[in-house]
């Protein structure tokens, strides 16, 4: 549960209208926390809210926002500083994956990933933890993957590395804080049953695999808010994403860098 406090404290999820971030919203609201909801689609961001207000009693704002633009994470935050909302945890959550191989893409669309996926979430952070130290507590989770533990993928290219970004940026704000109650975790989920892999045309290669290997967005949200409570720093849900992140700890880098090039490593 979220500690007492004279007020109820905001949290600011972004890519909050569907999958993870929609179950992160709901988690949230489920345990006192109001609402600060960003992404692309307004009026899923304005159902969210709506079901957050009748079932929990959450306040809720909405900001439609396009983290591809460089000055969407300063806009989302004046926004909610004008509306009276100091952001007290942070979830970053917007994301997608780019198909086609590296080469086959233009460098603005590889740029805008890096934004979305990299900038956005470190600038976001960068706006929110002043006001977390000064009032005394915040907490930042950082939707990572279970591709960021592991070797580099064929396919995909920058996916793991901005992934692996957000593990190192959770791990370094973390040792920063040092005793202060102000902390940053970064989840790495693997398979997950969500929107993802229709945006990124992989629906029914992905659909071959075994039915143990996924998980709910919901289940996903839950695990990783218990794990915030516990003070994780980094956290991977279910046990055979922990299986499969420990397999890649201890297997030769030789042999997971073959399996890799013939994408038979497998992670979201």
């Amino acid at each position: 549960m979220v500690e007492t406090t004279s007020r109820r404290r905001n949290a600011l999820i972004t890519g909050a209208s569907a999958g993870i971030g929609k179950a992160f919203a709901q988690v949230l609201a489920e345990h006192g926390f109001d609402l600060i909801l960003t992404a692309r689609r307004e009026e899923r961001l304005r159902e969210l809210a709506t079901a957050a207000e009748k079932r929990h009693g959450a306040q809720t704002l909405v900001i439609k926002a396009d983290l591809a633009d460089t000055d969407a994470p300063q806009a989302i935050f004046d926004q909610a500083a004008a509306a009276g909302r100091s952001v007290d945890l942070l979830v970053n959550n917007a994301g997608y994956g780019i198909p086609e191989d590296y080469c086959d893409t233009e460098w603005a669309v590889q740029g805008r990933f890096i934004q979305v996926m990299a900038t956005a979430p470190a600038h976001l952070t960068h706006l929110v933890l002043p006001g977390m130290i000064e009032r005394g507590w915040g907490r930042i989770i950082n939707v990572s993957s279970l591709a960021a533990l592991m070797p580099g993928m064929a396919g995909h290219t920058l996916y793991a590395g901005v992934k692996s970004f957000l593990v190192k940026l959770s791990q370094s704000v973390s040792l920063e804080m040092g005793d202060r109650d102000v902390r940053a975790m970064a989840v790495c989920p693997g398979f997950t049953y969500s929107e993802f892999h229709d945006v990124i045309r992989t629906r029914e290669s992905v659909s071959a695999y075994p039915g143990f290997m996924w998980m709910s967005a919901e289940d996903v949200a839950r695990q990783a808010y218990e794990a915030m409570a516990k003070g994780k720093t980094v956290f991977v849900p279910g046990p055979a994403n922990k299986a499969l992140a420990l397999a890649c700890r201890l297997l030769p880098d030789s042999l997971l860098g073959k399996l890799s090039a013939q994408r038979q490593i497998v992670a979201e």
